[in-house]
């Protein structure tokens, strides 16, 4: 106690009691119990630790859920049917073994507006084909602009500085082997990466500098890239305005899509794109895609507030002025999230610790004026 830290001591001093107290319940549950029996699920769960193969493929027939793959993503991705559907039938033709087998699962180059669903895609993709939105395994290509970057990648030749260091992608992808692997912004890229690129996309597997072969063939491997950005926003493509019709808005995403693929010739070399499974173009949000995106983001707090016991609900006026409040013309729908945790979760803490809303209420989220109110529904 030579600082005088005697709370800290005791509350290190209570921690220790109460885990001996719960270490002795453990083994008296133990020692009381019958015989435990070892699943094949128990099984499963214990190697998919060990090797980093998810659950769901050991123990479930991977065809049903690839037959399911648009609906489920659908449940997180809004506005973007083309997008699935393309990226859907390229991981099926890859499982159903069309695809050359030394080749990853996928290879992808996701093109189109900032903030309507390329990394929220990503995401929803490695959650449902490895269990975990952590199997995602991402590099900003504007940090590998630069010669002397390249060798981060794989590590550092023998002899030079940084030999001992792994290669920030041929580790991550050992350590990990069936993941999603994204290059973000990869026209950024140093030309040199590209020919790491390729080998991946063609032969499946890289060797790192210690002379490790890496297997790529159980990755998905997603490009992202921002050329046509400054197309999209002269030509007004960004986002659909609610003054949009349908077909104004469909021949919009036609003249996106052309301007892009030209972009697209224009930047890359041919062997390139011919090695790519396809080019994911996304689509421009309208006010009712947006509307959906508020309600899927709404889902997720009443669902954490589920565990406390409390049920959340929102008016159609909140979910526009949310929606309205979310969009951004520059960044799509990114500013969403942080809306809704301003507007609606900071104020619903608040009321929370403050008592005014406890276990058993209903929360209405609405509109009064311009403001988001929170208020307590009546019981029946």
């Amino acid at each position: 106690m030579e600082e005088q830290q005697f709370e800290e001591a005791r509350r290190f001093r209570m921690e220790a009691q109460r885990l001996s107290e719960r270490i002795e319940t453990l083994r008296e549950e133990w020692e009381s119990g019958t015989d435990l029996i070892v699943r094949p699920e128990d099984v499963a769960e214990v190697v998919s630790m060990w090797t980093g193969v998810p659950v769901v493929q050991l123990t479930t027939q991977e065809t049903e859920r690839l037959l399911r793959i648009e609906e489920e993503l659908r449940k997180r991705i809004v506005g973007q049917d083309e997008a699935i559907e393309v990226v859907a039938r390229a991981i099926r033709r890859a499982r159903a073994g069309l695809k050359d087998p030394r080749r990853p699962i996928g290879s992808f180059i996701f093109l189109g507006p900032t903030g309507v669903g390329k990394t929220e895609l990503t995401r929803a993709l490695a959650e449902f084909l490895f269990g975990t939105e952590e199997a995602l395994i991402r590099l900003d290509m504007s940090e590998f602009m630069e010669r002397h970057t390249v060798a981060r990648l794989v590590g550092a030749p023998p002899g030079y500085v940084g030999y001992e260091d792994a290669g920030q992608l041929t580790e991550a992808v050992r350590r990990r082997p069936f993941s999603i692997v994204v290059f973000d912004e990869v026209e950024k890229a140093h030309p040199e990466i590209f020919n790491i690129l390729l080998q991946v996309m063609e032969e499946g597997n890289l060797t790192d500098a210690r002379g490790r072969r890496v297997d790529f063939r159980n990755t998905l491997v997603i490009m992202t890239s921002n050329i046509g950005a400054e197309t999209i926003r002269r030509g007004g493509l960004g986002f659909s305005l609610p003054s949009d019709r349908e077909r104004e808005a469909e021949l919009g995403y036609k003249e996106m899509s052309q301007r892009l693929q030209e972009e697209l010739k224009r930047t890359f070399r041919p062997e390139f794109l011919n090695r790519l499974d396809a080019v994911v173009i996304f689509r421009p949000l309208g006010p009712e895609q947006v509307a959906q995106i508020v309600d899927l983001e709404i889902t997720k707090v009443a669902a954490r507030l589920e565990e406390q016991e409390i049920a959340l609900e929102i008016s159609p006026a909140a979910r526009d002025l949310l929606a309205r409040e979310g969009f951004s013309p520059e960044y799509g729908a990114r500013p969403l999230r942080r809306v809704i945790q301003r507007r609606v979760e900071d104020p619903l803490s608040d009321a929370m610790l403050g008592g005014r809303f406890t276990a058993g209420d209903r929360v209405l989220v609405d509109v009064e004026g311009n403001e988001i109110v929170l208020k307590k529904i009546p019981h029946d």
